[in-house]
């Protein structure tokens, strides 16, 4: 499971594989409709007799990117057949086109006889039922097209535009597609072919030894056949290879923001933090949704996939990003927020990315009791977020108009959501989505909520509102000491779960209990919450050389090794970093970085060929496991460095002060 190279606008994304297959194309949302569903949309060469797909073993295959962009850089070798292509994937940075640019480079000593070919597996808004695919003479084009989804393709070489093409039948009695019929180099020109269909394409070049010739391709992708024709033209009139140029320079412009003052920090995770960036951007829809992932081979496993909005992870990954200085990216985020908050106040366990609900396995009632289904951090951490960013950009018309359909609803469901004899929050559900209570990481959220409200209360002059979320705040706070602090395990309970007539802690240790400071309720350096951190990083701490931090003792999820004493669970990217971010804050002199320093290079060995980060690796081997890209593993990657970067020039520039008040003195 994994996309090694993903690509998008922000209306339109695109996940290939390490051997360059497309095997996602999500459009109009980002996360929404998935039209080719995993399936292969493979990419082969003919040359002089003799073809080959690029999942073929004998090709050699060096996954990149441009530098500080989102087109391709990959180089792929095949010594039997004499060839090294150079492949350049983009997608425009405002018309749902998607480009490639094959380079063909002839290695050995006689003219070689080239054929790229293009095959088109697609399920059209994610099913194969009625889908149609044709060769259009109009201009010389082949497309599919179901409803509202028109899929134009189309190319040229020095020999010309489209040379073979054929439509076809796929996974229907005998049929395998026509990606078979390509295998002896020829396509027998089938115009049209409706159902479960399929199409390829090919280009043909000649190319003189030692030489090299180019092919480039394209995917038009629209609402209907007039768009499309039109994108079709407006790629030829342009020219493929100067709107590829200019997809770099947008993306180098758009990465300018965050300077290129690092620190120490070495060059690798520079490299890894601005590639965060960037993907991080793939994943966020233009019309606010921030999608999990969109790696649709989970669906082995699950049956469903990561093409959601939690709340929760929107919120935590639009901090990160404001932290980096992208408010105008994840504005958006926070009215997708207030328009599709609940009546009652909260938000639900997950959001399609049009804002409908998710899909949810929360129950409305458990044993005859009815239950809220909800995870109350998810509607806590959008407040914290969105005040975040207000204090570091001073942007007062985002939070005005969110303040009474966002902010004053959410705040006061949090104030009503309260277990009145513990003066903590109700039981929901917990961040990692499997078990019901109070949860010591949902509690610290729903104050950093609160607080966050009581901070917009006083800046829109709503003293007396402000009043009562500080009230509240201060009794949650009260109530983690008196109910979640275990003097005898000396740190943090995880929880507390209602059993036989009273509460219970839950004392598994629990990466996430970082949020206490990391959500304002106490500081970092304060004993109780070091020495939670400090079982953390001992308990957790995964004893192989490939390190991290497990998300909680015995952790079920992908489990690799039985072994818990030495592997307590995967190593997850973000709880490793999470760690990490406690050293950054704690640290009080420059030496103090060295750890975190460490564990974000560690982190960069984690990541695909290509840069792409999972969501957790296998403890062992270090390879990844569940989905890549996951956007919360990059965005905590971007915070961290943030965070990293600026305690640096903190003691740089303290340093500098008392060297000049000596020199003063002196």
């Amino acid at each position: 499971m994994a996309r090694h190279l993903v690509i998008g606008n922000g209306k339109m994304l695109v996940n290939l594989d390490s051997n360059c297959f497309i095997r996602d194309v999500y459009f109009p949302y980002v996360g929404q409709l998935n039209h080719v569903g995993g399936s292969l949309c493979r990419f082969g060469v003919w040359c002089d007799g003799t073809f080959a797909w690029l999942d073929d073993p004998e090709w050699i295959i060096e996954l990149g990117y441009i530098e500080d962009s989102l087109v391709t850089n990959v180089i792929a070798r095949h010594h039997r057949l004499g060839l090294e292509l150079q492949l350049n994937d983009g997608i425009h940075q405002r018309e749902c086109i998607y480009m490639k640019r094959v380079v063909v480079r002839n290695l050995g000593d006689t003219e070689k006889d080239v054929r790229v070919f293009f095959h088109h597996d697609l399920m059209i808004d994610g099913n194969e039922v009625g889908d149609t695919a044709a060769f259009y003479p109009g201009n010389r084009t082949l497309f599919h097209y179901k409803r509202s989804s028109y899929f134009m393709f189309n190319g040229r070489s020095e020999k010309g535009g489209i040379y073979q093409f054929s439509t076809g039948i796929k996974r229907f009695q005998s049929a395998e597609g026509t990606w078979r019929d390509a295998e002896d180099g020829e396509l027998m020109g089938n115009s049209i072919s409706q159902g479960s269909v399929d199409s390829t394409i090919s280009f043909r070049t000649i190319v003189p030894p030692g030489n090299d010739r180019t092919i480039y391709y394209w995917m038009s992708v629209g609402s209907d056949m007039e768009e499309v024709k039109r994108l079709d033209q407006y790629v030829q009139e342009s020219h493929p290879e100067k709107l590829l140029s200019r997809i770099v320079i947008y993306w180098n412009h758009w990465l300018s923001r965050v300077g290129d003052r690092f620190g120490d920090l070495p060059a690798n995770v520079v490299h890894q933090f601005k590639h965060s960036l960037l993907i991080v951007r793939t994943q966020i829809d233009e019309r606010g949704a921030i999608l999990a992932a969109n790696d649709t081979d989970i669906l082995q496993y699950n049956r469903d996939h990561y093409s959601y909005m939690w709340p929760r992870d929107g919120a935590l990954i639009a901090d990160a990003m404001s932290l980096a200085g992208y408010h105008g990216t994840i504005a958006p985020f926070f009215h997708f927020c207030g328009r599709n908050l609940s009546p009652e106040g909260y938000l639900h366990h997950k959001y399609n990315p049009d804002g409908t609900v998710g899909s949810s396995w929360h129950p409305y009632v458990v044993q005859g009791v009815p239950r809220l289904p909800i995870q109350e951090d998810e509607t806590a951490l959008v407040l914290y977020a969105l005040w975040k960013d207000y204090a570091r950009h001073g942007e007062i018309e985002l939070p005005q108009a969110l303040y009474s359909t966002l902010i004053r609803k959410a705040s006061a469901f949090l104030c009503e959501y309260m277990e009145p004899d513990l003066g903590l929050p109700k039981p929901s559900y917990d961040l990692w989505e499997e078990r019901y209570g109070i949860w010591t990481y949902t509690v610290a959220s729903v104050y950093g909520g609160l607080m966050a409200a009581a901070y917009f209360a006083d800046l829109f002059g709503d003293y007396d509102r402000s009043d009562q979320y500080r009230v509240v705040a201060e009794q949650i706070k009260q109530g983690i000491v008196t109910h979640l602090w275990d003097e005898e395990a000396g740190r943090y309970a995880r929880g507390v779960v209602y059993q036989d007539g009273k509460w219970v802690k839950d004392m598994t240790v629990e990466s996430s209990l970082f949020g206490l400071f990391e959500f304002g309720v106490f500081p970092a350096e304060e004993d109780r919450v070091a020495r939670t951190m400090m079982a953390i990083s001992e308990k957790l701490r995964i004893h192989t050389e490939v390190g991290g931090i497990a998300r909680y003792t015995n952790d079920y999820y992908f489990r690799q090794s039985d072994d818990i004493d030495k592997v307590p669970g995967n190593p997850w990217i973000i709880c490793t970093l999470w760690v990490a971010n406690f050293q950054i804050e704690t640290a009080k002199t420059i030496e103090d970085l060295a750890e975190p320093r460490k564990t974000l290079d560690k982190v960069t060995t984690f990541a695909l060929a290509g840069g792409n980060l999972p969501e957790q690796v296998h403890p062992e081997t270090g390879e990844p496991l569940s989905v890549a890209p996951l956007t919360w593993s990059h965005a905590t990657y971007v915070s961290t460095v943030c965070k990293y970067v600026r305690k640096q020039d903190q003691f740089i520039s303290s340093a500098s002060s008392n060297n000049k008040e000596q020199s003063i003195s002196w």
